[in-house]
């Protein structure tokens, strides 16, 4: 895991209890962020106890399950048969049948169970014990897991909704709490008109659920403001098509505009640092190393952001080839959580999709993002000591979306005036 995970969600269990696994043989599979990953098993033996259930969120350091390794089962026999001899000394069996009787009626009578169609995972029924959702309560919160399942989310959400004193969807007349005053209902969930059978429901992607949450907390957090500006990038366009073909039979690699790209904006934050930075609370951390996202398209139409670590270190082919390794294995789904984290500027090309410009959401908890716009072969006004003429050019919009509430609109409209001037002073004789 990365240093900076924190949790992840089980998306499924490889194995089932009663199996037995071999070593390094996966066990399960998490998603952290927007990265799946296997869980490998450390030893050898069989599935004891699965402490999880699919969709739950489980923190780094909890124990996900328990094997019995062949060492294990000579002494867990030997354990069983002193513990059963004990009870045997100590017990009778009418005393043992009351007592067991006795802590079955109370856990029923605590916490809600899984009823009917709906499981719920022990995290979600703990929780709904600790806060005293009733089972009638807990039946009626949607759920967004597989097959309607009540995720942490969903129960977290539904908590954070969950007003005083309006019609409840629990009904608890007959159940009266011990300091003699009766339970106050909560809110039901908000009911939509019933789908029509011209409709087709398709449910949103893991992924697609994560994009969704950190797009909407984003434009909660930051004050969204846009600087545009125009680059002549005919220089690069020109010098790019006279060394592609070389740098390909040289490198291995294909050299596109994304790594021109990165360089120049790499550059512009060592002059703008307060750009490089992210707020937390009433503080900004600047931070010390320039790791570039990039913003990268997938073929399901999600989007993951990859990250260029001390993206100012690198010449133009250690960038090239950064960004086609991260292009391509964020592609296959083989990045690793490493691979996403701790970046500190964003960087999109909505020109690949043929758009001209756009205005791109902050990457939290960055306080920038730059979009790249198509390039264009447009005819422009070009100055030279014997007057002005028009010729054609190649030109791209570029689009700066920052976080109006520790940059102002003249850091931020002169830092995209800084790429731009850049890559427009592009050296047509530059060997790569």
């Amino acid at each position: 895991m990365g240093e900076s995970v924190a949790e992840a969600t089980i998306t499924s269990w490889l194995k089932e209890v009663g199996d037995t696994i071999e070593l390094d043989e996966p066990i399960l599979e998490i998603a952290t962020d927007k990265v799946d990953s296997e869980v490998p098993s450390e030893v050898e033996g069989v599935l004891l106890e699965k402490r999880f259930e699919v969709d739950d969120v489980v923190q780094v350091g909890q124990v996900l399950a328990v094997i019995e390794t062949e060492g294990d089962v000579a002494a867990t026999e030997e354990e069983h048969d002193v513990a059963v001899q004990e009870t045997k000394e100590q017990e009778t069996p009418e005393v043992a049948a009351v007592e067991q009787t006795v802590i079955q009626v109370s856990e029923q009578l605590s916490q809600p169970v899984s009823s009917g169609d709906r499981f719920y995972s022990p995290l979600v029924r703990n929780i709904a014990k600790k806060e005293g959702i009733s089972q009638d309560e807990l039946d009626a919160i949607p759920g967004s897991g597989k097959e309607g399942r009540v995720t942490k989310n969903d129960i977290l959400a539904y908590l954070g909704n969950r007003q005083p004193g309006a019609p409840g969807v629990a009904k608890q007349a007959d159940s009266i709490p011990s300091n003699g005053m009766p339970v106050v209902p909560s809110a039901s969930p908000v009911q939509t008109k019933p789908v029509t059978g011209e409709d087709e429901i398709i449910e949103m992607t893991r992924m697609g659920k994560l994009i969704a949450k950190h797009m909407t907390d984003s434009l909660q957090t930051s004050a969204h403001v846009q600087s545009f500006i125009e680059a002549d990038v005919t220089r690069i366009w020109n010098w790019r098509n006279r060394v592609k073909d070389g740098f390909k039979q040289r490198e291995g690699e294909n050299l596109t505009f994304t790594p021109i790209f990165m360089e120049a904006v790499a550059k512009a934050l060592r002059e703008f640092p307060m750009l490089n930075i992210s707020v937390q609370g009433d503080n900004i951390i600047i931070k010390k190393n320039i790791n570039l996202g990039m913003a990268t398209a997938l073929a399901d139409g999600n989007l993951i952001v990859p990250v260029i670590k001390n993206a100012d270190q690198l010449n133009l082919v250690g960038m090239a080839k950064k960004v086609n390794d991260l292009a391509m294995r964020a592609r296959t789904g083989q990045l690793n959580p490493d691979d996403i984290q701790d970046g500190t500027y964003t960087v999109t090309n909505v020109g690949t999709f043929g758009s001209i410009m756009g205005t791109p959401i902050i990457n939290q908890p960055q306080v920038g993002i730059l979009a790249m716009g198509a390039i264009r072969k447009v005819p422009a006004v070009i100055e030279t000591e014997e007057g002005d003429f028009i010729g054609i050019r190649y030109k791209m919009f570029m689009s700066h979306s920052y976080d109006h509430r520790v940059v102002n609109g003249a850091m931020g409209g002169q830092f995209v005036k800084a790429v731009k001037d850049y890559l427009e002073a592009w050296d047509s004789n530059r060997e790569i």
